[in-house]
C-alpha cells in the first residue's frame, strides 16, 4: 500500500475529513486522470488547450481542482485525450496502470 493510501485510510476514519472527501472525491479523480492521460499522450497542457480550443489556464485549473466542470467539458477532455468520460473520472487507483499523479 503506497504512502497515499495509507495516509488517506487513516485521514478517513476522521467523520469531517471523511464527508468532506467524498465531496470533492471526483474532482480529483477528474484531475489525476486527466493528469494521466495527458502524460500518457506526451502533450502539454497548452496542447491540451488547443485540442479543446480553450485557454492553457482553464487546463491548469481543471488539473488543480479548482474548476467546476461541465458534461460537455468532460466530454471535450475525453475527446482531446482520445479517451472516454467514464475513464477521466474512474477510480483505478488499485490498478497498477495508473499511479497517484503528483502536482
Amino acid at each position: 500500500m503506497s504512502d497515499f493510501k495509507k495516509r488517506l485510510a487513516k485521514e478517513l476514519e476522521n467523520p469531517e475529513f471523511a464527508k468532506a472527501w467524498e465531496e470533492t472525491e471526483i474532482e480529483y479523480l477528474l484531475a489525476r486522470n486527466m493528469i494521466k492521460e495527458r502524460k500518457r499522450l506526451g502533450i502539454s497542457q497548452d496542447e491540451l488547450a488547443k485540442r479543446m480550443q480553450t485557454k492553457q489556464s482553464v487546463i491548469s485549473r481543471i488539473e488543480a481542482g479548482n474548476a467546476n466542470v461541465t458534461l460537455k467539458t468532460l466530454r471535450d477532455i475525453a475527446k482531446a485525450l482520445d479517451t472516454d468520460a467514464d475513464r477521466l473520472i474512474a477510480d483505478e487507483s488499485s490498478s497498477n496502470e495508473l499511479a497517484v499523479a503528483t502536482y
